[in-house]
């Protein structure tokens, strides 16, 4: 039996990527930025580059690139 190899970054670079295209930036937009995100229940600062990809979180993530975008 294979074992799967988890991806790992997606989400913190997702969420870098709305970061910074939003605030563009702008320290307020930035900070209102980052509290829209833990509204929706993503907290930033839990992930990072080695945090394994939730396919869940990386669904809310595109949706809400659609909307901040």
């Amino acid at each position: 039996m294979k074992k799967e190899k988890k991806m790992a970054g997606k989400i913190k670079q997702m969420i870098d990527t709305i970061l910074d295209k939003r605030s563009k930036g702008n320290p307020l937009l930035l900070k209102t930025t980052r509290t829209k995100l833990i509204l929706k229940g993503i907290n930033p600062d839990k992930y990072t580059f080695k945090s394994d990809d939730d396919p869940v979180v990386i669904e809310k993530l595109e949706k809400l690139m659609e909307d901040l975008i």
